[in-house]
């Protein structure tokens, strides 16, 4: 008896395993933060077929980043600024709207956007501008609670998807720019109750707290607006975190102004830091590490390691162990001139004279970085690491900044460069060697995630409004579509009665493509 309830238990774990791959259920398909499909119904030789199923249109004018969540034949999303649907997914009809009526006095830096929600049994998890975090009925979109995360007023909002793992939500901030102190929480997924939250700016007392100057800490930002990735087995979160505040002038801040710019991994029962890279000490450059960290299992260097990647804003591309946060490689993937290196330790080797001064500094990265909150993608078939990559200089300048609650707070600003066209590329980078395999030239910095399927496929989107696909193996396009809009956000799969689909937000509308 006992063998065969391990069987059962066995098929029902490959069952759930198997139903997980054909639907979406959290923001970067599943915990890995690989945001790789394996169907692949829609492969090389089909995917030219690809027409609009159907469409859905948003009623609100700003940007919508929306990674959609597929369970149980309905699609859930979030709309700009804090509103929620469930759509069917043979029609995009929606089965239900929620709209949340948000305050007059909202402080954001970068538009009144949403990046997804969080779906754990039959409720859907929601952050609001209003520094919010909520929950809904799945079947009626009825609010079954309500918490106060952090108070909007001195500049706190939630931008990011949550992560739902089977007895916490974890929720990040946005408000770097207001001169707030970062964190990361933890909430009970029935009552709405915080369970831990961990500082991403140390205190006094706390370990790291003396990388900060004076006060400095205060008002240190290293907000967590990009949704993080879990490794169950070690029972670790890895997330992303923001610039240090104020911007652009770190002599306010002297110090390496830990743990911003940092991948840091933590004790999901307790929120305790197991360990944290830094990417980029002392960042006057609004370089945000705010990136979705994709965590590979592979024979690395002649044996079996877990392993994270990180294709940085800063320009450079890492891999680490993800077990003990030991640096492993750290290479350029777009083009940047404030480093010569990443040393041995993995510390930046910083250009003398690349930091801003009140006449202005030209740099590459510019401040959008050489990648952003777009979501990369890894295959496991190809091996293969893709991302979105920018090529946009910016002349940076310092100044002298003023704190007052709620206000925006930056040291400094940012300009073009005149006569200096942007671009940008889709790079596939090799994760053993950090080198750049191909890339696909595009016109202008693209603002779309990837994905890669095992149909031998990568999508992605652009500026201009083009939807793509090409072959992950060389990076020759296969299929485009034009959207009519620019696309903001990051492209999903999954299978509904027997047949693959591919959805993605362009403009205010959620297109669903397929083949029949």
């Amino acid at each position: 008896m006992k063998k065969l309830l391990i069987v059962f238990a066995i098929a029902l774990a490959l069952a759930a395993a198997a139903a997980a791959q054909m639907e979406w259920v959290t923001y970067s398909g599943d915990y890995s933060g690989q945001r790789h499909s394996t169907l692949k119904q829609i492969d090389r030789t089909n995917v030219a077929k690809l027409h609009v199923k159907w469409m859905y249109q948003t009623n609100d004018l700003n940007q919508f980043e929306v990674t959609p969540i597929v369970s149980g034949g309905v699609m859930y999303i979030s709309e700009p600024p804090s509103n929620a649907a469930a759509l069917d997914l043979h029609t995009g009809r929606p089965l239900w709207l929620y709209r949340r009526a948000l305050p007059n006095d909202i402080h954001v830096c970068c538009g009144q956007v949403n990046r997804g929600v969080a779906l754990l049994g039959d409720v859907v998890y929601l952050g609001t501008l209003d520094a919010h975090l909520i929950a809904l009925d799945a079947k009626t979109g009825h609010m079954l609670w309500d918490t106060a995360v952090a108070d909007y007023k001195t500049g706190y909002s939630i931008t990011v998807a949550p992560l739902a793992l089977k007895d916490k939500i974890i929720i990040g901030m946005s408000g770097g720019e207001y001169g707030v102190r970062g964190f990361l929480d933890a909430y009970d997924p029935k009552t709405g109750a915080r369970l831990w939250r961990f500082w991403t700016v140390p205190g006094p007392g706390e370990p790291g707290h003396e990388t900060w100057a004076g006060d400095s800490w205060k008002t240190g930002s290293a907000a967590t607006w990009v949704t993080g990735s879990y490794d169950a087995n070690l029972n670790l979160i890895y997330w992303g975190t923001g610039n240090p505040g104020p911007d652009y002038d770190g002599d306010i801040r002297k110090g390496d102004d830990l743990y911003s710019d940092s991948l840091l991994a933590l004790d999901a029962s307790t929120g305790k830091l197991k360990w944290h890279y830094q990417f980029t000490p002392n960042d006057t450059h609004d370089w945000d590490s705010t990136h979705t960290p994709v965590l590979i299992d592979t024979q690395f260097r002649g044996r079996a390691r877990k392993l994270v990647a990180v294709a940085n804003r800063n320009g450079f591309f890492y891999v680490l162990d993800r077990e003990t946060g030991e640096f492993l490689i750290g290479k350029p993937f777009a083009k940047e001139i404030w480093a010569t290196e990443i040393d041995s330790h993995g510390r930046p080797i910083v250009i003398p004279n690349t930091r801003p001064t009140p006449e202005g500094v030209p740099m590459y990265p510019g401040v959008h970085g050489g990648t952003n909150y777009m979501s990369p993608s890894y295959s496991p078939e190809t091996g293969l690491f893709y991302v979105s990559a920018r090529q946009e200089p910016t002349s940076y300048y310092r100044a002298t900044p003023e704190y007052d609650a709620g206000t925006y707070y930056v040291a400094g600003g940012n300009r073009g460069i005149p006569g200096v066209e942007p671009s940008g590329a889709i790079k596939a980078l090799d994760p053993q060697s950090g080198e750049v395999r191909w890339e696909f030239p595009l016109h202008s910095p693209p603002w779309s995630g990837v994905l890669s399927t095992s149909g031998g496929l990568v999508f992605g989107g652009t500026a201009e409004g083009n939807v793509f696909a090409l072959d992950s193996a060389t990076g020759k396009p296969l299929w485009d579509f034009q959207t009519g809009a620019t696309v903001t956000s990051n492209p999903i799969s999954y299978e509904l009665d027997g047949k693959q689909y591919v959805a993605l937000a362009a403009g205010r509308a959620l297109i669903a493509f397929g083949l029949e």
